[in-house]
């Protein structure tokens, strides 16, 4: 027996359910339902944000936000005048969800649980009569005349709409693609880097504000570095995983990066810098006390990189070890060896192809009355809270068209 809706919603994910109760919300006549393939629906949300799920960022100017999408940076201008971080506080509020800012700029449910937001969703699904199906792993989809045909393992569907919201599925990909879309192929986007070096070695947990770069790429990132058991993370690594997600992909993830552990200091200010510390503290051990901002450990594991033993005093450096020591501080290199997944925030560069999608809509411009909401689409952010922004401005754009 074929169950009929006006509107099916595939992915039971954040864009699925935030699209569906805008939808709702707007026309409460409308019979609609959320298929999701897994046994719990919002699986990702619950862990976003180390369980505390990271909602959106305190950035509320449309233009200055696309600057954190590394894919849809062009499409998303239009879309985050419509709808934009300060409309998904608003929405949360009026929802009973209170978000706050926290220094960073990060926005999380004052609450610092993401079963709020989980619970938030699933009292509106339910008020509103919005069916969610679990189990349902759809198998195909066609259209027939002038309606959508969905065939999951154990049931059949028929709607007048249809809504993809399946973030990152190679299955679904795949079945789109026979219906005639381009899929750009999907390559992870905010990862670690593996780094096996002595000078970092024992260090993990050490962070420092460093300025990295990737050789022979245009790629470069500024922000706080993270030592890790396994190589390097933190905001300045995962920034240049996404923006070079294709790039760093192309090179098996085997490449060298150079890392500046004073920032925005060049070599020549670091070594003049550097004479100046030899004058003042001739008879003080070189390798005792970090002269810069941060932490001793790191100071101590550089200093001995340059050749220098940790007795020698500042006075008796060579120039040798001056200008060596200087190159550790500005310009240290680094050999990548692969990449680890960032905690459980996997995200993915790829999917269906922006030429094909009307961003006023969100609807295919290939098929009528398909719609796309979330990751499904090639485009992806940075860490911090992007993602998930992405997510309510597509189903809220999607929400007010149909």
């Amino acid at each position: 027996m074929i169950k009929n809706f006006d509107i099916i919603i595939v992915g039971g994910g954040a864009a699925g359910f935030f699209t569906a109760i805008n939808i709702a919300e707007k026309n409460p006549k409308l019979k609609i339902a959320i298929l999701e393939r897994g046994k719990e629906v919002l699986s990702k949300v619950r862990v976003s944000g180390g369980g505390r799920c990271n909602v959106t960022h305190a950035c509320f100017e449309p233009n200055e936000l696309v600057k954190f999408y590394p894919r849809g940076e062009k499409e998303l201008r239009g879309p985050f005048h419509q709808f934009c971080s300060g409309d998904t506080i608003e929405w949360f509020e009026k929802h009973g969800v209170e978000l706050k800012i926290e220094e960073d700029g990060r926005m999380f449910p004052v609450s610092n649980s993401s079963q709020t937001i989980i619970d938030c969703f699933l009292k509106a699904t339910e008020k509103l009569g919005i069916k969610v199906l679990t189990g349902q792993s759809v198998q195909s989809i066609f259209k027939k005349e002038n309606h959508w045909k969905i065939d999951t393992q154990t049931d059949n569907y028929a709607t007048e709409k249809l809504i993809m919201a399946t973030g990152s599925n190679p299955k679904i990909w795949e079945m789109l693609q026979e219906q005639g879309h381009a899929i750009v192929s999907p390559v992870p986007s905010l990862f670690t880097f593996n780094i096996k070096d002595s000078r970092i070695k024992e260090l993990p947990g050490v962070a420092a504000q460093v300025s990295v770069k990737v050789k022979d790429t245009k790629l470069k990132s500024i922000g706080p570095l993270l030592i890790t058991h396994w190589g390097m993370s933190g905001p300045a690594i995962l920034k240049l995983s996404a923006w070079g997600a294709r790039i760093l992909h192309d090179k098996n993830y085997q490449f060298t990066i150079f890392v500046n552990w004073l920032n925005d200091v060049d070599y020549e200010d670091a070594e003049k810098i550097l004479k100046d510390l030899k004058q003042e503290h001739a008879k003080k051990a070189v390798s005792k006390k970090s002269p810069f901002d941060f932490p001793n450990r790191l100071w101590e594991s550089l200093v001995l990189a340059s050749g220098i033993d940790s007795e020698t005093k500042w006075a008796d450096l060579s120039k040798n070890q001056l200008q060596n020591l200087t190159s550790q501080l500005t310009k240290a290199e680094f050999k990548v060896n692969g990449k680890s997944t960032f905690k459980e925030e996997f995200v993915t560069a790829g999917g269906i192809d922006l030429k094909e999608i009307n961003f006023k809509t969100m609807e295919s411009k290939i098929h009528e009355n398909l719609y796309f909401a979330g990751e499904i689409v090639n485009i992806d952010a940075i860490t911090g809270g992007f993602n998930f922004q992405n997510a309510w401005t597509s189903g809220f754009i999607l929400a007010q068209n149909i």
